[in-house]
């Protein structure tokens, strides 16, 4: 006699099972302006991940409101974010394209994973400690405390084999797949325990302002990053102003971290090696490299300045991808949550 769970695709035996290419999670908070960092550090390798894994692009507006928000303010960022996927070169084709809160499955996983997660674990999160300044005091929301585990349930509900993620953020991946793992020991295997999959060039762009410190649209001031918004104008005066090493020789090295931080960025953008860059440089001074880092800055980001621009004149069409997004997302989110409240001992919905 057959189970209630038998028709379900998880039930399907493993060696009728289509394979499926590795799949990968990432998701951008529509807070603050993105910025050449963010480009360089993570969006633009999303592009060439399309080649070799099933992509997962979320906006994570959810996230977003862990700290107060303007209405207004969020459902357009949530759209820049949504076209800045699609400007930088995603293909909704290929990849998901989609906004956290329109599958509701990203929190009531997180509640079910909110009963396994340990409150110790959650205030070990150093960027929980770096928001609050390393104090517990009764204003700070639970939101904020608690955002790791939605990331969490975020990840685990798309069975995402690897997470692009900065070096910052691997800490919450780790927390992921204990989460993963507990409840895999506790009510059967059930999810993936997903890699972090850092980037070594690019991974950490620092500002221009302070190149101890990472490119950050939350910096307190505009001088401390290129945003992908930028006037030509802005970007030039931008890079002229950005600090640099004592010294006049272009090279990159331990104790000119502001020149090897503009090196980066002038080798990313152009694909050349940051030798052949110093060595075109020799004897010249700091002008003239950051007068054509200028130069290539703007060269880089004018496609997608453009494809920006055609995007914000149709809004339609990044709707449409969000809807369809949803639904191709949402699909494979209800297979995920079917098989947690089996696992767990939910009665199935009608």
């Amino acid at each position: 006699m057959a189970t209630p769970h038998d028709s379900l695709p998880w039930a399907t035996p493993p060696e009728t099972r289509p394979q499926r290419r590795p799949r990968i999670f990432s998701g951008v908070q529509p807070s603050g302006l993105l910025h050449l960092g963010n480009y360089l550090g993570a969006i633009r390798n999303w592009v060439e991940l399309q080649e070799a894994y099933d992509c997962v692009y979320c906006v994570v507006d959810l996230h977003a409101i862990t700290v107060r928000q303007e209405r207004k303010e969020l459902r357009r960022r949530t759209i820049e974010v949504a076209n800045t996927f699609l400007a930088a070169g995603i293909d909704p084709q290929r990849s998901i394209v989609m906004v956290q809160s329109h599958v509701p499955a990203h929190t009531e996983l997180a509640w079910i994973l909110n009963t396994i997660a340990y409150t110790g674990e959650l205030r070990r999160m150093t960027q929980f400690k770096d928001k609050t300044g390393g104090g517990e005091g009764e204003s700070i929301g639970v939101g904020l405390f608690d955002y790791p585990v939605l990331m969490a349930a975020d990840i685990l509900l798309y069975r995402a084999d690897a997470v692009p993620v900065g070096e910052d953020q691997k800490q919450h991946v780790e927390l992921t797949r204990d989460l993963a793992e507990r409840f895999n020991n506790a009510f059967g295997t059930t999810f993936v325990a997903p890699e972090p999959l850092i980037g070594d060039e690019g991974a950490r762009i620092m500002g221009l302002d302070d190149p101890a410190k990472k490119m950050s649209k939350s910096a307190s001031s505009a001088a401390n990053y290129i945003a992908l918004s930028d006037e030509p104008a802005v970007i030039r005066k931008k890079i002229q102003r950005a600090v640099t090493d004592s010294g006049t020789e272009v090279r990159a090295a331990p104790d000119k971290p502001a020149l090897a931080n503009l090196l980066t960025i002038y080798s990313l953008l152009t694909g050349e090696a940051i030798p052949d860059i110093e060595a075109r440089y020799a004897g010249k001074g700091y002008a003239d490299f950051k007068h054509d880092l200028g130069d290539v800055v703007v060269e880089a980001l004018r496609p997608f300045q453009q494809r920006m621009g055609e995007l914000e004149a149709d809004p339609r069409y990044t709707l449409g991808v969000l809807k369809e997004g949803a639904e191709r997302a949402e699909a494979i989110a209800r297979r995920t949550l079917a098989k947690v409240r089996e696992r767990v001992g939910l009665v199935p919905r009608p």
